[in-house]
């Protein structure tokens, strides 16, 4: 399955992994990757030395292209932007600010550029700043969201650019990978799907927890701070709900959620920690190797667009 993605990223597949915090390491990062997508890291708010780290590992994993994701508001950020450089990443994601002041450093050393959108306003912008393509993620998706749904927001960007655009947001097996091809898109970027994976070092509590969704289960925090994010249902979102309800400070709802990902992602607390995950978590049903679920993928996806029959 050949695209403008594959071409330009140099993998087999037009899937690239969120690069979502805590989750997104190297043993993951390097099974996409391996699978014939693009795995990568997530640096979140990790100092520049853990990035390093977990860069070199993945490279003892994988012979294939691989990416980081910064966190561009990350007190870090500065000094990973450099790491990547120097360590020979091929591919960066961004996200949570522009990447414009490292743009020139990341393009001499080859380094393709993918920021993560919710607007055509910022797509455009990132599309002048030099980016090689943008994911445009949709409101399905978990952690930290827009507004405008997968559905609406990735055709308007595919019509406003002449880059590549991927698809993210609601994305899990082969009807949505093939939606979005519809839609314009040239690849998808896949997240909570890739959290359930066999290689995915998430506690098994997150993970049997994401299993059983229900299409009912995810809910939105934050939408009165401006920093909304889409977790799923528990005694954390419950209490976050109704303090916002009440119309607690910033500072309080902060509070609340500090170190909740880590909670749910590392120790299991699934109750009181933020399990993020984006809304198409119902359908996730099946433990799979990467390789499995990305064949499978691709399988599904290959045959609905082969079958796709618009008038008799």
């Amino acid at each position: 399955m050949k695209t403008d993605v594959t071409k330009l990223l140099g993998i087999q597949y037009p899937i690239i992994q969120g690069g979502m915090a805590w989750v997104a390491e190297y043993h993951l990062a390097a099974a996409v990757s391996n699978a014939g997508g693009l795995g990568i890291i997530g640096a979140a708010s990790a100092p520049a030395d853990w990035v390093r780290e977990q860069i070199r590992k993945a490279k003892e994993l994988t012979d294939k292209p691989f990416g980081v994701n910064i966190m561009l508001m990350s007190p870090y950020a500065k000094e990973i932007a450099s790491v990547v450089v120097e360590e020979g990443v091929k591919v960066v994601t961004t996200g949570a600010g522009s990447p414009e002041k490292y743009m020139a450093m990341w393009k001499e050393a080859g380094i393709k550029v993918i920021p993560v959108v919710a607007s055509v306003a910022l797509a455009k912008r990132m599309e002048r700043a030099g980016a090689d393509m943008v994911v445009a993620e949709g409101t399905e998706a978990g952690g930290h969201i827009g507004e405008n749904t997968t559905m609406v927001l990735v055709p308007q960007i595919v019509d406003a650019l002449t880059i590549p655009v991927i698809a993210a947001g609601g994305i899990a097996d082969g009807r949505g990978m093939a939606a979005t091809f519809m839609l314009g898109a040239k690849g998808v970027q896949i997240g909570t799907a890739f959290v359930v994976v066999e290689e995915s070092q998430v506690h098994e509590n997150y993970k049997e927890r994401i299993l059983k969704a229900k299409d009912i289960d995810s809910r939105v925090t934050g939408r009165s701070t401006g920093h909304p994010v889409r977790a799923l249902r528990n005694d954390l979102t419950k209490k976050y709900i109704e303090l916002e309800n009440k119309g607690a400070s910033f500072e309080e709802l902060e509070l609340l959620t500090l170190g909740g990902l880590r909670k749910a992602v590392v120790e299991g607390d699934i109750k009181g920690g933020s399990v993020m995950s984006g809304q198409i978590a119902g359908l996730i049903k099946e433990r799979l190797t990467c390789k499995e679920y990305v064949n499978k993928l691709i399988k599904e996806t290959k045959k609905l667009i082969e079958d796709t029959k618009f008038y008799e």
